[in-house]
């Protein structure tokens, strides 16, 4: 089969390529998914996990992409609660090879059934960013209806979905990102923008919680924006500085199969539009990894023609 991999980690996204490599196998607990749509993160060449597996051992070449909407082909043994012929979505597991292939193995447990009315485009937008968006928000942001949450990055693929999820809490959504992003923030349902190139960020005002994707300064400064009993969350990496009267959090996205079909039924119910950004076939791949690459959403790799 074909498959994106990678086998140097200094060479970043020029060092990927569209190659040949063996049909997965389907270890217990595990099945096999012809990949019909992926979802990336630009920044998963940097991760440890990309090039080593649970044990810390070399895996490359390795496969990246996490996110999947495809068909199971095949079950592992022991495996339960779905069948060859499901149309599927959620994560792969971050130390095995990925979603950047026409197939791929999978802990079942990770994936959820996708429903015939959701396009297998806009489910592969949907694990990180909606997983993410879901979680830093309320298990970790503890957002309730009334309070105000200011999101970074409020256009992007993680942003776009926070900011709906955030409106149809009842909160008071305040977005932030590039001038360009003003009316697709607005439309998604933020209540006021900050264009971070031409405004001060202090002039946000405080707020319960302040959801971050950007990290670095933007990340900093947001502390002091937070009101006491607030929760300042980013999945950039660890704050360095403290809320005075709040409390910090940086997480990794966990699997959700519940969650999931939940996202699922808040699409079809048309309560939650996925943001997809560009389209890209599996050959193309590399170029979406380039440092700087900006589309608004998620970008997503068509692996196989529904």
């Amino acid at each position: 089969m074909q498959a994106i991999t990678v086998r140097d980690r200094n060479a970043g996204p020029a060092g990927m390529s569209l190659t040949d490599i063996p049909y997965p196998h389907a270890a217990e607990n595990d099945v096999v998914v012809r990949v019909h749509a992926a979802g990336f993160t630009p920044g998963e060449l940097d991760w440890p996990a990309t090039w080593t597996d649970r044990a810390g051992r070399d895996r490359t070449p390795s496969v990246p992409g996490h996110e999947l909407s495809g068909v199971v082909v095949e079950l592992g043994y022991g495996t339960t609660g779905l069948s060859v012929g499901q149309r599927v979505f959620g994560l792969a597991d971050w130390t095995r090879n990925g979603t950047l292939a026409e197939y791929t193995a999978v802990e079942a447990r990770n994936l959820a059934p996708l429903p015939a009315d959701i396009g297998h485009t806009v489910a592969a937008a949907l694990p990180i960013s909606g997983l993410t968006a879901w979680q830093g928000l309320f298990d970790h942001g503890r957002l309730t209806t009334g309070q105000t949450v200011l999101i970074h990055g409020a256009t992007g693929g993680v942003g776009s979905i926070a900011v709906q999820l955030a409106r149809e809490a009842g909160a008071r959504v305040i977005g932030t990102g590039r001038a360009a992003d003003r009316d697709r923030a607005l439309a998604l349902g933020a209540d006021a923008f900050l264009d971070l190139q031409s405004e001060k960020l202090e002039d946000a005002g405080e707020a319960d919680v302040v959801f971050d994707v950007i990290g670095g300064d933007i990340l900093d400064r947001s502390a002091a924006l937070i009101r006491a009993g607030g929760t300042l969350v980013t999945i950039v990496t660890p704050p360095r500085i403290q809320p005075r009267d709040g409390r910090a959090v940086f997480f990794v996205v966990e699997p959700d199969r519940a969650r999931l079909a939940d996202l699922a039924t808040r699409v079809r119910s048309g309560r939650l539009e996925p943001v997809v950004g560009a389209v890209r076939p599996l050959a193309e791949a590399p170029t979406a990894f380039t440092p700087g690459r900006r589309t608004p959403g998620k970008t997503i790799i068509r692996v196989t023609e529904d």
